[in-house]
């Protein structure tokens, strides 16, 4: 049984509340994304260069995978009021950290600060309205709250490269600052608190090896191209990994109440979901990664152009959301994943024929196009990996789901920074000016990676169409 405050709160507790956790998620999602057009700008400023600048942008999204499992469990045991105000806290702390730092490794260890703070701050903030609004207010409450978390990515590039072009690097950082320090004296003012005093021993065991497995795996892949390490220690982080998950699989077998249940993949639909959004989310993990960098580097754009070319991405994503649910009715999940999951790698591949001389209408239609195509599969594999969960698995179901999100993306983005920095090494055409073939190579093989993945989704069963289960609003990408 949950322990709520005695009284229930007011209107204008409850409204200032989903402000406030809206906020948050707002902070959250955008510091996924405004960094990515500022990485030329940090590199010149901290004497590195810019192809080698993924670690700023694994940190944060492998700490929050990470912390993911633990922020519902700190909930409960401690208190939504005093986990929300310590997330804020924190992340505002990194965020000041992060315009402080003075090198790369600074930059990446802040990050990895800032990260643990932005991970709790959307499932604790959610816990909170689920547990003091009526139940129904709750859809509209969390409606509400989600909106933000799509505004962020769709102005986070274009914001990161207008601060960069008016002031620095730094102030997309510092413009945390202030509102973090607001964000915790409201927590502190109307935040209501509550707790679960039967919440469950933490499955300590278990967490340890999802992370240990996480890192190894994380470090191995980008361990060759950009931290340099030998071929034999690469091989050894590889084998802990697997090690580690396997480990996890025996574990979770046995324990009494591990922190995700093996019985999940025992549901077809979230299990080929699940998996197939690993795969192909890496793809889609690496793009808002590699598109301003290959505008910034190799083809002479400033950080605000950069940051302006991301809007058709974002606005055509947007668009095309409504029209995967009538695909799915008509055609159902198989065909529609199979040839999306294709159509998204050849879009990927695309722009391995980007050249300085390409006309502006051709690359914002490709920008467009890659945007609608690619908003029609996190769509399509979210509602499928969620459908069939119910209410049992719900909440289990819905945190590894959020674990794989965040872990891709972390991998995306590692993979991508590893075959960029080995065809920048390999081909004898790359120079220290020329760096687009680099670029080439590296989208061709981002696309046929993600194009590999439709056989995944090729193991659904053909009769899977119908939505079960209403999709969280905040559950969007």
């Amino acid at each position: 049984m949950t322990d709520t405050a005695a009284a229930q709160p007011s209107d204008r507790s409850l409204s200032i509340m989903l402000w406030l956790v809206a906020t948050g998620f707002f902070m959250q999602t955008l510091d996924s994304t405004i960094v990515n057009t500022a990485l030329p700008a940090m590199a010149r400023s901290l004497g590195e260069a810019p192809l080698r600048m993924q670690g700023v942008v694994i940190a944060y999204s492998l700490t929050m995978a990470m912390m993911i499992p633990v922020s519902g469990w700190l909930a409960d045991k401690l208190g939504t009021k005093r986990v929300f105000f310590s997330a804020i806290l924190v992340f505002t702390i990194g965020s000041l950290l992060c315009a402080k730092a003075q090198s790369l490794q600074a930059l990446v260890a802040y990050r990895v600060v800032q990260g643990v703070g932005g991970a709790m701050l959307l499932p604790v903030g959610r816990l909170a309205v689920l547990r003091v609004f009526p139940a129904e207010r709750y859809l509209s409450a969390l409606a509400f709250v989600a909106i933000p978390g799509l505004i962020g990515p769709l102005i986070g590039p274009t914001l990161g490269g207008w601060l960069v072009q008016i002031a620095s690097w730094h102030w997309i950082f510092l413009i945390n600052v202030p509102v973090g320090v607001i964000g915790c004296i409201a927590t502190n003012l109307y935040m209501p608190d509550s707790r679960n005093p039967a919440t469950a021993p933490f499955d300590l065991a278990g967490y340890l090896l999802l992370a240990v497995g996480m890192v190894a795996l994380t470090i191995s892949l980008d361990g060759l191209a950009d931290l340099g390490l030998q071929h034999a220690i690469v091989i050894v982080l590889l084998v802990l990994s697997f090690g580690c998950f396997v480990a996890y699989g025996l574990h979770a077998t046995r324990a009494a109440q591990p922190i995700f249940s093996l019985d999940l993949f025992k549901i077809h639909t979230f299990s080929v979901g699940l998996l197939g959004n690993l795969f192909a989310r890496i793809g889609s993990g690496a793009m808002p990664y590699l598109i301003p960098l290959l505008l910034q580097v190799s083809l002479g754009y400033t950080a605000f152009q950069a940051g302006m070319m991301m809007l058709p991405v974002a606005a055509a994503g947007m668009a095309s959301k409504r029209a995967v649910t009538r695909l799915i009715e008509k055609h159902g999940y198989r065909r529609v994943l199979v040839v999306n999951t294709v159509l998204v790698g050849l879009m990927m591949a695309s722009f391995g024929l980007a050249s300085a001389h390409q006309p502006l209408w051709l690359r914002l239609a490709q920008l467009a196009v890659f945007g609608s195509v690619n908003s029609m599969q996190f769509t399509a594999m979210n509602t499928l990996t969620l459908k069939d969960l119910g209410t049992g698995g719900a909440s289990s179901g819905n945190s590894l789901f959020s674990l794989v999100q965040m872990l891709s993306m972390s991998l995306g983005v590692t993979v991508a920074g590893a075959i960029l920095s080995t065809f920048t090494g390999l081909l004898p055409q790359v120079t220290e000016t020329n760096s687009l073939p680099a670029f080439h190579a590296t989208f061709m093989c981002v696309g046929i990676i993600t194009a590999a993945t439709a056989w995944i989704f090729g193991q659904l069963a053909p009769e899977v169409r119908a939505t079960r289960r209403k999709p969280d609003p905040s559950e969007s990408n």
